[in-house]
């Protein structure tokens, strides 16, 4: 990081992984100490403002993620990766969840850099994420000595068509609770502060992800964005039962104050057996291709189409016996793998799940992405985000 007239200038690349776009950051161009680091990161972004008009932030929770990177300490990675949730509205970095997302653009980023020698016609790289202190291994197509852009594989979300990156999240239950299941239980009972209870799935795989049933929240399953809007008082009854689950398996604290945007874990979603719906684009999705539907808050509103570290949670609940997902599942679902409707299309995600003694381990569960790396450049940060005095790292 260099200081140049008034502003610092930071190196930084913006990339797209999946469905989510943000600012990859090298840790040695950042300052050494956490606050300076994360009061630069938000002055790059443009936050705290919904626009993020002054940033790069793209004004949404899928436009608004660092991850930050650097060599891995540990011989059995490649690379080392934190994700950030850049708060929208208030001066929070969200370091508690992570998002395979990102993941998918740190995995190609690592081998255009050098972090790990290309090899064809696939490179794999194994990505220390520090979010969950777990591996995830990104399977990057090479061909002719270079990564493979072209392809006939298409996420929904995402126009056009690339090649595939498979992003594989092996042994990741209990990131951070240490059990699949937080509470041992494949159901817990949710009880409000106005005396109505809620039945809901608590996972933990990747992210924490509370699952309840779409019609105990007078949804059904298909909804996009302005169709919750219109359901007065669904999301604030989502968030409440978020809030009062993260409490009872210790991830909030009962005292805090609460908000979407202050606390992102745990994720929640609604979740509803198959039935015939139209994305957001107004593509027709026959009830006979997807395994179930399933809807993913994101800061407190719909996510436009679906987490990958969600859908790890997802498919490993989806596949014990009475979670909330369990008993939404197509009768014609496979064993080992799943494909969720979501609000812009399908999500295919392999699973294979096994009985641990008296938990579950994850032993692979790997979802198809796609990534580009969209523009390197500087940063210009003003030198009034840091005090003059203190000491940042130098490149």
């Amino acid at each position: 990081m260099y200081c140049i007239g008034n502003h610092y200038r930071v190196f930084c690349t913006l990339m797209r992984g999946g469905t989510s776009k943000g600012a990859i950051l090298r840790t040695i161009d950042l300052p050494t100490r956490s606050e300076q680091r994360d009061r630069l990161i938000l002055r790059l972004f443009g936050s705290p403002d919904q626009n993020q008009i002054d940033g790069l932030g793209g004004g949404t929770s899928l436009t608004s993620k660092v991850a930050l990177v650097g060599p891995s300490h540990f011989s059995e990675a490649d690379i080392s990766y934190t994700f950030g949730q850049v708060s929208l509205d208030k001066e929070v970095i969200d370091y508690a969840p992570t998002c395979g997302n990102m993941a998918t653009a740190v995995g190609l980023y690592a081998v255009e850099e050098g972090y790990v020698e290309m090899t064809e016609p696939v490179t794999y790289v194994r990505i220390f994420n520090t979010n969950i202190k777990r591996i995830i291994v990104a399977e990057i197509p090479v061909s002719g000595g270079q990564v493979q852009y072209e392809g006939d594989f298409s996420i929904a979300g995402v126009p056009g068509s690339s090649a595939r990156i498979m992003l594989d999240f092996p042994h990741s239950e209990g990131a951070f609770t240490g059990h699949l299941l937080p509470t041992g239980q494949p159901t817990d009972r949710i009880e409000l502060s106005y005396g109505r209870s809620y039945e809901v799935s608590i996972i933990d795989a990747a992210n924490v992800v509370v699952f309840i049933k779409a019609e105990d929240v007078g949804l059904t399953g298909c909804e996009l964005k302005e169709d919750i809007d219109r359901v007065n008082g669904s999301i604030g009854i989502i968030e409440e039962i978020r809030v009062a689950a993260g409490r009872k398996i210790g991830l909030i604290d009962k005292e805090q104050e609460v908000s979407p945007s202050s606390h992102a874990l745990p994720k929640i979603v609604f979740v509803a057996s198959p039935q015939d719906y139209v994305t957001a684009n107004g593509h027709s999705i026959s009830r006979d291709d997807c395994d179930i539907l399933a809807r993913y808050i994101s800061m407190g509103s719909l996510h436009k189409a679906f987490a990958v570290s969600g859908a790890v949670a997802l498919a490993a609940a989806s596949k014990i016996e009475g979670t909330i997902p369990n008993q939404a599942l197509s009768a014609n679902a496979s064993k080992t793998s799943l494909s969720i409707g979501h609000p812009s299309g399908l999500l295919y995600v392999e699973a294979n799940i096994k009985r641990a003694g008296s938990g579950y381990q994850v032993l692979r569960s790997a979802i198809g992405r796609t990534a580009r790396r969209l523009m390197d450049g500087y940063a210009y940060i003003p030198i009034s985000v840091l005090k003059r005095n203190e000491v940042v790292a130098q490149q």
